[in-house]
């Protein structure tokens, strides 16, 4: 088996083709990054969203809760 340049630099420009092959390359490495990170970005995200949606329900239902007390003590003193 032959390579099919007879250099290094050969190889990196193509025939004058390498521009345009490696710039391809590097476009198809970062859309597969992004295709593999952008889940994990999103998921981490939705996990913060549905904590502070936890968080101010249960701050919500405290603050009912104390409202009721509250109610509830001041029927019992009348």
């Amino acid at each position: 088996m032959e390579f099919q340049f007879s250099s290094f630099a050969e190889f990196l420009a193509m025939n004058g083709h390498g521009p345009y092959v490696w710039v391809s390359y590097l476009v198809a490495a970062v859309v597969m990054i992004a295709l593999a990170v952008a889940p994990l970005v999103i998921r981490r995200r939705l996990r913060r969203e549905v904590a502070q949606e936890l968080r101010l329900e249960e701050a919500r239902r405290r603050a009912a809760r104390e409202r009721a007390e509250e109610s509830r003590g001041a029927v019992a003193t009348q």
